[in-house]
């Protein structure tokens, strides 16, 4: 952080909170360019969210809370803001997210919590003026892929028969999205992005919702249950789906049989398993993260394992099995 950003943001602590704020201590970072930090003041904590406003947008995160609030999902409430400066003064949701606290014993209970405000999410968040995730938007978040994951991280420049295959599996994902019912989507709805609450079965907190869309109702499930960050295995995740497809039947939510279910979940995670493995290596390359490079493997593992189970999918799978044959995925190409 630069001087006159430090300066700039303990301006902004110290006339919401007093001079007698402590220091902020760094509480976390993200995929984007935000920072977030800890400040205590008045008995209590805060967090300031830095988010230099040539880079990021402040009021999506405002008005997504609000939304977010109002449907009784715990989401940060903002004391204070600067939009001019990049800075919000937040509620403080903890110290502990979810993935490190998760294991074999209590992931049924922890799962059963987010999918419980998951349902709520999709049911009773209002979705009037958000963005839809269209078409456009569904691609160009695949053509991160060939961009940053093959020409980038692994030197990959596809010819024309191969242009054809990833076009062929870009068409048949974009379709699967499309034909859902499209509900609230949070789009980061993961284990990093969830916080402790006083238990198993409390609710946790919901963080980074900054981007939510209207967009198809199994992309935050498959975004929860095939996490980048940590696996399960595809049984136990399918099950979890298939509980998932009965709790909204239960609730009255129109969904399909469990056949097709299974394959709009299986096909909505390769698409956003594509994104995140152009995502992951643009964040090595064009930001200097280079901590993602680690869980490229479990990403691209994901793909894999689905693409096996698809015909129509089969054709990329391969492809991309033979690109990353010879490559350790965790080591920067260049």
């Amino acid at each position: 952080m630069s001087d006159d950003r430090h300066s700039a943001l303990l301006a902004f602590v110290h006339q919401h909170l007093g001079s007698d704020a402590s220091a902020p201590l760094p509480a976390s970072s993200d995929a984007s360019f935000r920072r977030y930090w800890r400040v205590q003041a008045g008995g209590r904590t805060h967090i300031v969210m830095d988010a230099p406003p040539d880079k990021e947008n402040c009021a999506p995160f405002i008005d997504i809370g609000q939304r977010l609030r109002a449907a009784q999902i715990k989401a940060p409430e903002v004391r204070a803001s600067d939009l001019a400066s990049g800075f919000l003064l937040l509620s403080d949701l903890g110290t502990e997210t979810l993935l490190p606290a998760l294991n074999d014993g209590n992931v049924d209970a922890y799962y059963g919590s987010a999918l419980r405000s998951l349902q709520r999410m999709q049911q009773s968040v209002e979705v009037g003026g958000l963005p839809r995730y269209d078409q456009l938007r569904l691609r160009d978040e695949m053509e991160l892929l060939p961009r940053w994951f093959l020409r980038q991280h692994l030197g990959v420049e596809p010819d024309c028969e191969e242009y054809d295959i990833i076009e062929t599996a870009f068409i048949t994902l974009i379709h699967s999205a499309r034909v859902q019912p499209q509900v609230f989507v949070h789009r980061d709805f993961h284990s990093r992005n969830l916080m402790l609450g006083e238990g198993p079965h409390a609710e946790l907190g919901v963080l980074d919702f900054q981007d939510a869309v209207i967009g198809p109702i199994t992309y935050d499930l498959v975004s929860l249950l095939k996490d980048c960050y940590l696996r399960w295995h595809p049984d136990r995740v399918a099950a979890w789906a298939e509980g998932y497809r009965q709790q909204l039947t239960n609730a009255g939510v129109e969904v399909p049989d469990s056949l097709r279910w299974q394959r709009w979940f299986d096909l909505m995670g390769v698409q956003r398993h594509l994104k995140v493995l152009g995502i992951f290596a643009r964040l090595h390359y064009r930001d200097g993260k280079t901590e993602y490079l680690a869980d490229l493997p479990r990403v691209l593992g994901y793909v894999l394992e689905t693409c096996e189970r698809n015909l129509e999918l089969e054709a990329i799978g391969k492809r991309l099995a033979n690109w990353t044959a010879s490559h350790d995925l965790t080591k920067p190409r260049i």
